[in-house]
């Protein structure tokens, strides 16, 4: 059985290839579909297969995954370009055989107002249309994604925050890369469409606390409307594309869009989510 991935030299990506190891699969049943082979030199050294093929090169992506079981297409990070570069690997992967396809999405993709779902429930119509199986891999916010606003706190003693009372089920990279290793390996999950997240939603004055805890110092929660939000990230240097993210991000959590707490991902990985603490802990090194 041969195993690919997208983004394998990616944050999630290194986790997942650690996973799939960890779990038997031999180095070089691993296939990483990567754009630099320079970046991916250390998963070489490892014995993993690197094929170079870039988004877009349909029969270079075709090559890439000839003779390739199963695989495992990790969302891409350009914004806007993500529905373009996700059906060259699925169309790719028709032309090839591929025998399954498990995809990391986002909350609730096809029903919510999330900032970040649309390209995602285009890549999802994509997958259903391509006639592989397929199985979902809705992943919730990651626990690394606040590492930031961990440093600026370590400076300032504060969380400044637009969201409210909105609650975030967030868990770490290494959880959702171990559920995407265990779902690539094969088992009873064509077809299915896994509400990822950790096992408890916290809210900021909880995310508040977790970093005073890290930090060893307290941190104050800040939390604002949405318009002096954006004016005290710009004030402080963001670009406009940046405060927009944020501002609208934190709208959503507002909404509930990032608060449900299904247990999918600790029933696939077989152990509790990693707390939030921990993750913090864990991200800061």
């Amino acid at each position: 059985m041969t195993f690919a991935l997208t983004g394998a030299t990616g944050a999630l990506g290194r986790l997942v290839v650690d996973a799939l190891i960890a779990r038997g699969t031999a180095p070089t049943d691993i296939v990483a579909i990567v754009r630099d082979a320079e970046k991916a030199r250390p998963l070489a050294d490892q014995g993993v297969d690197v094929r170079v093929a870039p988004y877009g090169d349909v029969p270079g992506l075709t090559a890439a995954l000839v003779g390739v079981d199963r695989l495992l297409l990790i969302s891409g990070s350009e914004v806007g370009q993500r529905v373009d570069q996700h059906g060259s690997v699925i169309e790719a992967a028709r032309m090839a055989g591929v025998g399954f396809i498990a995809y990391t999405s986002a909350p609730k993709a096809d029903d919510t107002t999330l900032v970040l779902a649309p390209e995602h429930k285009a890549t999802e119509e994509l997958l259903a249309a391509s006639g592989i199986p397929v199985t979902v891999l809705r992943n919730n916010w990651y626990t690394e994604n606040y590492v930031g606003q961990l440093a600026q706190a370590e400076q300032t003693g504060t969380l400044l925050s637009s969201a409210g009372t909105g609650r975030v089920a967030s868990a770490s990279r290494t959880d959702y890369a171990e559920a995407a290793a265990v779902v690539l390996a094969g088992g009873d999950h064509d077809g299915a469409v896994y509400e990822l997240g950790g096992d408890v939603a916290w809210d900021f004055a909880d995310l508040a606390n977790a970093m005073s805890a890290v930090l060893g110092r307290p941190v104050e929660l800040v939390t604002v409307d949405r318009a002096t939000h954006a004016a005290q990230l710009t004030e402080a240097g963001l670009d406009a594309g940046t405060v927009g993210f944020v501002t609208a991000l934190d709208a959503n959590i507002a909404e509930g869009t990032l608060a449900e707490v299904t247990h999918d991902l600790s029933r696939l990985i077989g152990r509790p989510t990693t707390p939030l603490e921990d993750g913090l802990r864990a991200a800061r090194g």
